[in-house]
C-alpha cells in the first residue's frame, strides 16, 4: 500500500500557482489587448473595450476550469514524485496557457491584416511611360519613375 502523503502539498501549491498564474495572465492580456483590440475596431471604442472583456472573461473560464481539470495525479508518496507532478501539471498548464495566446494573437492580427487590406487605397496610375515601354509594345512591362 502507498501512500500519498505528497498529494495535499501538491494540490495546494499548483491550486494557488494555477489561480494567481491565469489571474496575472488575465490583467496582463486585459491590459495589452486593450491596445491591440483598437486596431481591429479604431471606429468604435466601445466594441473594442466589449470584446477585450469577453476575450478576458472566456480566457479565465477556458483557463481555470482546464487548470481544474488537470488537478487530478495517482500518486506521489515521495517528495520527488510530488514535485515531478507538480513540475508536469505546471507545464502543461503554461503550455496550454501559450497555445491558448498565439490563437488568439493569430486570429487578431489576421483581422487586422483583413481591414488593413480594405482600407488601401487604389494604385496610381503610370505618370509616364519609359521609352521602349507602353501601352503598344507587347512583351514588356510598363515601368513608372
Amino acid at each position: 500500500m502507498t501512500t500519498n502523503s505528497y498529494l495535499i502539498p501538491v494540490y495546494a501549491t499548483y491550486l494557488i500557482a494555477m489561480i494567481g498564474l491565469c489571474t496575472w495572465l488575465a490583467v496582463t492580456l486585459y491590459r495589452n489587448g486593450a491596445v491591440f483590440l483598437t486596431e481591429v475596431f479604431p471606429d468604435r471604442p466601445e466594441m473594442a473595450s466589449a470584446v477585450n472583456h469577453l476575450l478576458v472573461t472566456g480566457f479565465a473560464m477556458f483557463n481555470l476550469g482546464y487548470g481544474f481539470f488537470l488537478m487530478t495525479a495517482t500518486e506521489a508518496s515521495t517528495g520527488t514524485e510530488a514535485f515531478e507532478v507538480l513540475a508536469r501539471k505546471m507545464g502543461i498548464l503554461l503550455v496550454s496557457l501559450a497555445a491558448f495566446h498565439f490563437l488568439n494573437m493569430f486570429v487578431l492580427n489576421r483581422l487586422i491584416s483583413a481591414r488593413r487590406q480594405r482600407e488601401l487605397v487604389p494604385p496610381v496610375a503610370p505618370q509616364r511611360w519609359v521609352e521602349g515601354d507602353g501601352p503598344g509594345f507587347a512583351g514588356t512591362t510598363a515601368s513608372v519613375f
